[in-house]
């Protein structure tokens, strides 16, 4: 014997009948089969009773789009000649629900028994129209109402459960005198022992096939529905997730209780007493093999099996000193909620005692807090406990699997990517089976907490980055070009994912929650909304995606204003702008401790020589216990390529303005010349070795004259310079003299700090420096004689853009 059962989306119309009724044929043995209503019905149902108790006439309406889609669907699948018996069932029962609707209508009351008569419709007419196809193409069925078969008693005030003893006496009186192959039967309803009509709850239908699956020992029951199983999250929310191929019958109990809507708790106790496993299966794609549920469990997912949740959840706390030892207090709630059937989904109360929570339906809130409010008024107006606690707009998140408790380090996991990525957890229960650890978190938070556990436990360690970036010219424009590039190499060898959600340059910006396309950005970008900095940062933050990083391309002052506000929602940033790292040290401060408080990451290794590793070199040395004596640097790429050129045959000004137009200074030249983006730069490198310093402290040697700093724009600037030749030509005849090359060198000696011109003979580590590299000697505890020394191209866009790429994939692989 098989079990059978196809819910409402399965024979949402004939097409989908047509499936079912392949499906049903293609089973050997004999079978019985579960139908609930077709896909829609039961809520038309319910809404039709709603809307007749306040005597609202909308309800014909919706009556009437009942009527339509059986008579339908009637009309599709039987041949014209046999069209009058089903459309005259299907007419004999309308009208008899229209009456029952007419007297509620009437009477003002949508009654427990009225919704449990009028609900049941839908599944009563839905059994008996596929029935008696099935008869009319010659298959071997018997059509038969489960209500005379199915039958309740009632425990306690509208709470009724079923009688086994007597449904199976029924069952088998019913079943000795069958002939046919295959037993048709409506799911959901039932009749309790005084021959009322009731329904079985939320997945009733599946209920019922669970029903007679256990009391005549079925080989196993199939429910067939329209996904290919249970998912290791929910597939409309985690686009990752994938069909868990088995389950233990506790941890399909878990999954469920906790939001899984493919199956039903009290579905699963039946079966599980007679050790009859389930298959849930997928009407429209058949071969799938779907999710088995039994006592054995061979599942390819080891530990944690599955994530579900429940949205729509509140928090209602009592808490207070009058607690502490005080026994009852938990009995108390416990008993006033369920008097008022108010169902708890989850508690969790403090060691002390000082404190008991339980999360219920967001629906039920008002009234659970009255009720509450009440019981407890004495010891609240005592001050025996505080005024009970509420919060709203929660869901719970939920980690189930049988092998969870053998293995340390899952909660720790789940609770590192909660920090990681700013998701407050409110409160934490774990059963005692140590099956399920769930969390209750803010609502908004949901799909970011299921996409990162997911990504955690589920998907070979692939992490999604998502980014958002600002500046979009030289350095930004390269950024997207390598990242586009190194796409699949991320992916395979790094287990990264780079998604570019937001883009912004000083014009427009752009976002997309599921990805730019990041070879066709420019065009995009052009259709964008006016950009505004702040709007940028709102609108990242209410994305809310996981491991979300802010990446800097800019020399803008105001954007880095912003980088506490990314770094407080935990979201990362990446930049190249030295301004906020050289601002007041206190600002500096404040934002490494942000990235620390907010678990998130704010890495700058571009504001010091590009892309070669000088703040990763420095940060090792001193992570691993090196003492910084003194550093030397040549810092100025732009600066290095100036003076390098500078010759007699070419003018100093000619000089400057071939760097301006290779990129290699910044837009404003004076920023390099002026000496004062390199006084930044060994300002950064003193405060990341431990320095206390401020930009005003770096002893700053300018060797411009006064009237080219005081230039107002640079064409301004150049004349000034050109004017200023003798001076230049001065320097360099110095230099010719002694043998010796120009080189604008920063130093940091102990506390002190300095920038400017100095005459380096060829002994000397930067005598040989060309173009426009960069070289960095750190003089250390351990680097005492001989320097550790870093060298290499220290200007241009590509190899800026390297090392912002290079600080995304630090955070990626944190």
């Amino acid at each position: 014997m098989i079990v059978i059962k196809f819910g409402g989306s399965s024979i949402s119309s004939s097409k989908n009948i047509e499936k079912s009724l392949r499906i049903i044929n293609n089973y050997k043995g004999n079978v019985i089969v579960f139908f609930s209503a077709f896909g829609g019905i039961t809520n038309l149902l319910l809404e039709c009773g709603k809307l007749a108790s306040l005597q609202n006439k909308e309800y014909l309406n919706k009556l009437e789009e009942v009527k339509e889609k059986h008579l339908h669907i009637c009309k599709s699948l039987f041949d014209i000649n046999n069209q009058s018996p089903i459309l005259s069932f299907v007419q004999q029962n309308l009208n008899h629900l229209e009456s029952i609707l007419e007297g509620v209508y009437n009477l003002k009351e949508f009654s427990n028994k009225s919704s449990a008569t009028i609900a049941g419709f839908g599944e009563l007419m839905s059994h008996h129209i596929i029935g008696k196809l099935g008869e009319s193409r010659g298959l071997d069925f018997l059509v038969k109402d489960s209500r005379e078969i199915i039958t309740t008693k009632l425990v306690k005030v509208n709470n009724n459960q079923v009688d086994f003893h007597l449904t199976k006496k029924k069952w088998d009186l019913f079943y000795k005198k069958v002939e046919q192959r295959i037993v048709i039967m409506p799911g959901f309803i039932a009749r309790d022992n005084f021959g009322n009509d009731v329904t079985l709850g939320r997945g009733g239908s599946d209920y019922s096939a669970s029903i007679i699956a256990s009391i005549c020992d079925a080989k196993k029951l199939d429910i067939w529905t329209d996904v290919s199983g249970m998912y290791t999250a929910n597939p409309k929310i985690v686009k990752q997730a994938i069909s868990i191929d088995s389950l233990s019958y506790q941890e399909a109990m878990e999954l469920s209780h906790f939001g899984a809507k493919v199956i039903f708790p009290p579905t699963i106790q039946p079966v599980m007493n007679r050790n009859i496993p389930i298959t849930i299966k997928n009407t429209f794609n058949p071969n799938d093999k779907g999710t088995e549920i039994s006592n054995t469990n061979n599942s390819r997912f080891n530990i944690v099996k599955g994530i579900s949740h429940i949205q729509e959840i509140s928090l209602l706390t009592l808490e207070g000193s009058g607690m502490i030892g005080s026994p009852g207090f938990s009995k108390k709630l416990f008993d006033v909620l369920s008097l008022n059937n108010i169902n708890i989904i989850m508690i969790t109360q403090a060691s002390s005692e000082h404190s008991i929570c339980v999360g219920i339906k967001e629906d039920e809130c008002n009234r659970a807090e009255k009720i509450i409010e009440e019981e407890f008024n004495f010891e609240i107006i005592n001050n025996i406990i505080k005024p009970l606690k509420t919060e709203r707009n929660l869901a719970i998140i939920a980690l189930v699997g049988d092998k969870m408790k053998n293995h340390q380090g899952i909660s720790g996991k789940m609770f590192s990517v909660f920090g990681f990525n700013n998701i407050n957890v409110k409160a934490i229960s774990q059963g005692a089976s140590e099956r399920n650890i769930t969390a209750v978190i803010s609502q908004k938070d949901v799909k970011k907490a299921l996409n990162t556990l997911h990504e955690k436990f589920f998907e070979k360690n692939i992490k999604q980055l998502n980014l958002f970036v600002t500046g979009v010219g030289n350095v930004g424009r390269k950024l997207l070009e390598q990242i586009s590039k190194q796409e699949n190499y991320l992916k395979k060898n790094l287990q990264i994912q780079i998604k570019i959600v937001g883009i912004s340059n000083s014009r427009k910006m752009i976002f997309k929650k599921s990805g730019l396309n990041i070879d066709n950005w420019s065009n995009e970008l052009i259709k964008g909304k006016k950009a505004n900095e702040i709007e940028f940062f709102k609108k990242c933050k209410k994305l809310n995606l996981r491991n979300s990083i802010f990446i800097d391309n800019t020399a803008s002052e105001v954007i880095s204003k912003n980088y506490k506000d990314y770094l407080k929602s935990s979201i990362s940033v990446v930049t190249c702008n030295k301004i906020a790292c050289s601002d007041d040290f206190s600002n500096y401060k404040h934002l490494i401790d942000l990235a620390q408080q907010y678990s998130s990451s704010f890495l700058f290794e571009t504001n010091v020589g590009a892309g070669l590793p000088v703040i990763d070199t420095l940060n090792n040395l001193i992570a691993s216990g090196d003492r910084i004596k003194s550093i030397q640097a040549v810092l100025s790429g732009s600066l290095n390529y100036i003076f390098n050129n500078f010759k007699h045959k070419n003018s100093f000004s000619n000089v400057v303005r071939s760097a301006m137009d290779e990129g290699y200074t910044e837009p404003d030249p004076k920023i390099d010349l002026s000496g004062i983006d390199v006084a930044r730069k060994i300002l950064i490198l003193a405060r990341v070795s431990g320095k206390k310093l401020e930009l005003s402290d770096i002893l700053n040697n300018s060797f411009l004259p006064k009237n080219c700093l005081n230039t107002k724009n640079n064409n301004d600037f150049l004349e000034s310079l050109s004017k200023n030749s003798k001076h230049f030509d001065d320097i360099l005849y110095k230099a010719n003299e002694k043998q010796s090359k120009i080189k604008y060198v920063a130093e940091l000696n102990k506390n002190k700090a300095s920038v400017g011109l100095k005459l380096i003979k060829k002994e000397h580590d930067f005598y040989n420096l060309e173009g426009s590299d960069n070289i960095v000697l750190f003089f250390t505890d351990r680097y005492h004689t001989q320097p550790l020394i870093v060298k290499g191209a220290g200007a241009g866009a590509d190899v800026t853009a390297a090392g912002i790429f290079g600080d995304i994939i630090k955070i990626g692989k944190r």
